[in-house]
């Protein structure tokens, strides 16, 4: 049986958690998410997706030979 979760789901569970049980303040994870938009539009996009890719990739077990 396979289970397919989104990743955006598992990073706001993952949020949600820190901000409940750890006590982050909610202004410091918007603070987070709005440095997360920015680097989207930054040249270090293409390096953060790419890096993001493989690690699901390798965590999934699914990593592709690319040659």
């Amino acid at each position: 049986m396979t289970v397919t979760l989104p990743l955006v789901v598992v990073l706001g569970v993952i949020t949600w958690a820190v901000i409940r049980f750890l006590g982050i303040r909610l202004w410091v994870a918007v603070a987070i998410g709005l440095f997360g938009f920015y680097l989207a539009h930054s040249f270090l996009a293409p390096v953060i997706d790419g890096t993001t890719r493989t690690g699901v990739q390798v965590v999934n077990g699914t990593q592709q030979d690319h040659r």
